[in-house]
């Protein structure tokens, strides 16, 4: 089977997702790979920021990086509002790698949990798909957000995991949804 670079991309992706003990770290990986256009935005790069997650108003969300002094940088992006694609310039936050994007993201989650009810449900998920599709009713303005990151998911999951389901079969025990451990 070949390697290609998307499924490299999810494979480190998922491994920092696991590091920052983010909940289902491999459908995460597909959400990084959506939102930063498989690691290749400008973004990703100079900021580790995949999630294309914006500076929060009390400056939580961003730390300084080489190349950076504030802990985000300011950016166009495209926004569907009001029924139509526009571009508005906003503050993306900067993060030192990528675990620590995925774990400022599940720490947003969780401080918004009770603003938001979708993360509260997301945060609650007992599977990968649910995680997804209440996530993406408030992540994200794209209305097909969640289908698309399940897309990936299904196309890639093969390949970039092929050692979840012979841990699981080995165990005889569930897989956690928390950083994929294998229940004791």
């Amino acid at each position: 089977m070949t390697t290609t670079p998307q499924d490299t991309f999810l494979r480190q992706a998922s491994a920092a997702a696991r590091a920052a003990a983010h909940i289902f770290p491999d459908y995460a990986a597909c959400e990084a790979a959506l939102e930063s256009t498989w690691g290749r935005s400008r973004l990703a790069r100079e900021a580790n920021n995949l999630f294309g997650q914006k500076q929060s108003a009390d400056g939580q969300s961003g730390i300084a990086t080489p190349g950076t002094t504030a802990g985000f940088l300011d950016m166009p992006t495209q926004e569907f509002l009001h029924g139509r694609w526009v571009t508005v310039i906003a503050q993306w936050a900067c993060f030192a790698d990528q675990a620590s994007s995925f774990r400022a993201r599940m720490a947003l989650l969780r401080r918004l949990e009770h603003s938001y009810p979708a993360y509260a449900r997301a945060l609650a998920a007992t599977t990968g798909e649910a995680f997804i599709e209440e996530v993406s009713r408030a992540w994200s303005t794209d209305p097909q957000r969640a289908q698309k990151v399940l897309a990936i998911h299904r196309q890639h999951s093969a390949r970039f995991l092929p050692l979840v389901p012979a841990a699981v079969a080995a165990s005889g025990k569930p897989l956690s949804p928390i950083a994929g451990q294998i229940y004791a």
